[in-house]
């Protein structure tokens, strides 16, 4: 079974010769840096011939502890960008190479480090992949065969009535008293399956750490990546008589941009994305990304800590203010439940080398994170797809992202095994990995929201997997059928490493 590490890891890209549509997926220049004796950049190292990087630091929250911390930071260099002295996280630029170091000795600090390695602007990265577009014969075809009440490419979407949507939405649309916010690499809000919905006092640019709250500054330029635009569509496309219909087509969605324009997710930008979330009524985030630039953030050191610290405190502020945090798991077939994984693309803005982690002590960030919803994939047979994460106790849930279709073909009169969304440009085409599975389950906790209004996150959180299609773990795991088990669940029906507590279930969102 093919192994891929793109950069952009929530979006799975397959090989040329597999019969599927390709995926977007982004790979680094990794021209750049210095580098530790373990392989690895330095932080230090990078910023040593005076150029910038942008550092979190986090106090106790309140006003004065940050005042105090802010003067510290002038003295050690840094410039302060924004602070969010509602969570004690502070966003920095320095220049200074001992930055970080210096800046921990201040009292008042709990954490403080480097959020990316290749100086501001980011490195730039390589386009390999791009998602299948539909072509207009092929919209056509699909057209003839929607039945009253579809809109054209909805008998494309096999994965609607694989959480039972379309029953769903016999019953409810969804109710636009509820946003879902997509914190991602940008959403084209003109495209027609995404206007009606969409809600642009809602939505912001997070990608300095600071809003940007200009007119539009949400959307994804022509040369970056489409993956918000379609994740956008998966969870709110309108059913209104044209292209895709979403798992919650009645919902506000709103847009909140923190990828670079060359594909980064850094903390700073992701933590503003949580904040401007929790401040602006957001019920629902969609969050299939991982923070740039270290796969899994350890504990042990102290960059990496202050990484987890900063959008831990920013999400758990989220859901203290109302919102449902989802997060998808990822496309490596990690056991992130084992006891060791070996990482060999972190730091990703920088030199990478091989090291083994402890996934209970260095986290995929925000999957991991306490809170956090954790989706894993399916494909079109209800299998888990050949390239989802999973892991007992990690995932939380499960949802259609698509798979090959060597491994698991839809039903007629779908055609692909990935999922349908639309693209930027008023265009619409496939795409695959847990990025597409965590839309689905976005949508129907939206659903519940709707149903329940008055919810807390904790509620909706418990009607999401009680309200879930039970799934026993698939044994043995043979998904290409070469005889060899691809990976070991672990766990009951009712609860287990491949599908959490099971598979998500929209018709039951909107009828208990």
């Amino acid at each position: 079974m093919t192994v891929f590490q793109p950069r952009h890891r929530r979006v799975l890209a397959v090989p040329l010769g597999m019969a599927l549509a390709t995926a977007l997926a982004f790979l680094p220049d990794m021209s750049a840096s210095a580098a530790d004796t373990d392989g690895t950049t330095s932080p230090s190292a990078a910023a040593a011939d005076g150029t910038s990087l942008s550092y979190v630091v986090n106090v106790r929250p309140g006003h004065g502890t940050s005042e105090r911390v802010q003067k510290a930071v002038e003295r050690a260099g840094g410039s302060v960008v924004i602070a969010y002295d509602e969570i004690g996280v502070i966003v920095v630029h320095s220049s200074n190479a001992d930055f970080a170091r210096t800046i921990r000795t201040v009292p008042g600090v709990d954490s403080a480090g480097a959020t990316r390695n290749a100086p501001l602007p980011a490195q730039s990265t390589t386009d390999v992949g791009t998602p299948q577009v539909l072509s207009s014969a092929q919209v056509a075809q699909a057209d003839a065969r929607a039945t009253d009440g579809q809109d054209p490419l909805e008998p494309l979407q096999w994965d609607l009535p694989a959480i039972k949507a379309d029953k769903a939405h016999e019953k409810t649309l969804g109710s636009p008293k509820v946003t879902v916010a997509v914190i991602d690499t940008g959403v084209d809000d003109t495209h027609p399956d995404i206007a009606p919905n969409f809600s642009a006092a809602q939505s912001t640019n997070c990608v300095s750490g600071k809003p940007d709250t200009t007119y539009g500054a949400w959307r994804p330029s022509s040369t970056e990546s489409p993956h918000g635009t379609h994740v956008a569509g998966e969870i709110a496309g309108a059913k209104n008589g044209i292209g895709i219909t979403g798992v919650a087509p009645g919902v506000k969605v709103a847009g909140i941009k923190v990828a670079t324009s060359q594909g980064y997710f850094y903390t700073e930008a992701v933590v503003c994305g949580f904040v401007w979330a929790a401040e602006h009524h957001i019920d629902v985030t969609n969050n299939s990304y991982y923070t740039d630039p270290w796969y899994f953030n350890c504990t042990d050191d102290p960059d990496q800590k202050a990484l987890v610290d900063a959008i831990t405190r920013a999400s758990r502020f989220a859901e203290r203010k109302g919102t449902v945090n989802v997060a998808a798991a990822g496309n490596e077939s990690y056991d992130l439940a084992s006891d060791s994984i070996t990482d060999p693309v972190s730091p990703n803005d920088g030199t990478p080398g091989d090291r083994v982690i402890d996934p209970h002590k260095c986290f995929d960030i925000p999957p991991q994170l306490p809170g956090v919803v954790t989706v894993a994939a399916t494909g079109a047979k209800g299998l888990k797809s050949s390239f989802s994460n999973y892991g007992l106790g990690v995932i939380d849930i499960a949802a259609p992202g698509g798979d090959s279709t060597a491994y698991q073909a839809p039903q007629p009169p779908a055609t692909s095994g990935l999922i349908l969304g639309p693209l930027p440009g008023g265009r619409w085409g496939y795409m695959a990995g847990t990025s597409m599975a965590t839309p689905h389950v976005v949508g129907v906790a939206a659903l519940i929201k709707s149903t329940h209004p008055h919810a807390s996150p904790a509620l909706v959180k418990a009607l999401l997997y009680a309200e879930a299609t039970a799934t026993p773990c698939t044994d043995p795991y043979d998904i290409n059928g070469d005889g060899k088990v691809d990976a070991v669940c672990e766990g009951s029906r009712n609860r287990n490493g491949f599908y959490g507590w099971g598979i998500a279930d929209a018709l039951a969102a909107v009828s208990r």
